[in-house]
C-alpha cells in the first residue's frame, strides 16, 4: 500500500474509534441503570450536568437544568406505570425556574415513592427537586443549596434591603421596579417550596411544624446563594434526608466523567487503601 492509502486507513480508523468508545460506554451506563433498576424495582432517571467540550473547538459550555431536561424528565415519567418507584440521580448546580418546576411538579404528582439520590451537590434548582421527593439520599459530603431566586446575578432578598436601608427618594426608579419583581419572585418561590413540602402522596414527608422554618432558611437570602447545606444542616431542618448512597450511584457517576482538556486538575491512585489515615486531633484505637 502507498502512503496515501496508509494515510486514508489512518483516518477512517481515527474516525470511527471515538464512535466506538461511546457507543461502548453508553451501553455500559444502560447496563448499570438497568441492574440498578432490577434491584430497586423503580425507574431510575439520570441528570448529570458537567461541563463539557464541544468536538474539535473544545470551548468549555456549563450544563444546566434547562428546557429539554424537562421535556425528557416528564416524558420518563408519563412511561413510569403509576405502581413503579422513581429514583432520580442528580448532580446538578441549578437552571431555569420553569424547567425546574415542571420537573417537581411531575415527580410529587407520581403515586408512587419518588428518592432523590445526590452524590456531590444539587444546589439551587437541584434543591428544589430534591425537596420534591419522598426521601432525599445523600453521600455524607454531600450538599444542597438554598433555592432563594435570583434577578440576573443580585440575590432578590439584597434588593429588597436596598428599600429598608435607604430612603425612597434617595431611590431611582429602575432599582424600585426590580425590588417589585424580585419581592413577586421571594412570594412564589416560598408559594411553590410550601407546595413541594406540604406533598403528602404516598405519605407525609416533611413534618408540618418544620416546613415554615425549611422556607425562611431556604428562600429568603439569609445565607449567599452558594451556600453549602450539608446533610447534618438539612436533616436538622426537618427534610426528609438520610445519608450513606448505594455503591451502584458512584459507579454510575464515573461513567460521566467531566471531558479532559490537558493536564488534571486532581490526580490519584484509584485505589482503596486498607488502613484510613487519621484525621489530625483523632486518637487512634488501641
Amino acid at each position: 500500500m502507498s502512503f496515501f492509502n496508509l494515510f486514508l486507513v489512518f483516518l477512517v480508523i481515527s474516525s470511527i474509534q471515538p464512535v466506538i468508545q461511546r457507543r461502548r460506554v453508553e451501553m455500559k451506563r444502560l447496563n448499570s441503570i438497568r441492574a440498578f433498576e432490577q434491584k430497586r424495582g423503580s425507574r431510575v432517571i439520570l441528570m448529570i450536568h458537567r461541563q463539557e467540550s464541544i468536538s474539535l473547538l473544545g470551548i468549555p459550555l456549563s450544563k444546566f437544568i434547562n428546557i429539554e431536561d424537562s421535556e425528557q424528565i416528564l416524558r420518563a415519567i408519563r412511561l413510569t406505570p403509576p405502581e413503579i418507584p422513581i429514583d432520580l440521580i442528580l448532580h446538578t448546580p441549578g437552571g431555569l425556574v420553569l424547567a425546574t418546576e415542571q420537573i417537581a411538579r411531575a415527580l410529587i404528582r407520581h403515586p408512587s415513592k419518588v428518592t432523590v439520590f445526590v452524590p456531590h451537590y444539587a444546589m439551587s434548582g437541584g434543591t428544589m427537586l430534591a425537596m420534591a421527593a419522598d426521601e432525599i439520599v445523600m453521600d455524607e459530603n454531600a450538599v444542597l443549596g438554598p433555592v432563594d431566586p435570583q434577578l440576573g446575578n443580585i440575590a432578590a432578598a439584597s434588593i429588597l434591603k436596598v428599600l429598608e436601608e435607604k430612603p425612597i427618594e434617595k431611590i431611582d426608579d429602575q432599582t424600585l421596579v426590580t425590588a417589585d419583581v424580585a419581592r413577586k419572585a421571594i412570594a412564589q418561590v416560598k408559594s411553590f417550596v410550601r407546595t413541594l413540602l406540604e406533598d403528602s402522596i404516598p405519605d407525609q414527608k416533611v413534618a408540618p411544624e418544620n416546613i415554615d422554618a425549611i422556607i425562611n432558611r431556604l428562600t429568603t437570602g439569609q445565607v449567599t446563594h452558594d451556600y453549602p447545606i450539608t446533610v447534618e444542616e438539612a436533616a436538622s431542618l426537618g427534610l426528609p434526608v438520610t445519608g450513606g448512597l448505594p455503591i451502584e450511584i458512584y459507579n454510575l457517576m464515573e461513567m460521566y466523567p467531566q471531558p479532559m482538556a490537558g493536564r488534571p486538575s486532581v490526580q490519584y491512585i484509584p485505589l482503596p487503601y486498607q488502613d484510613r489515615p487519621v484525621l489530625p486531633g483523632k486518637a487512634t484505637r488501641e
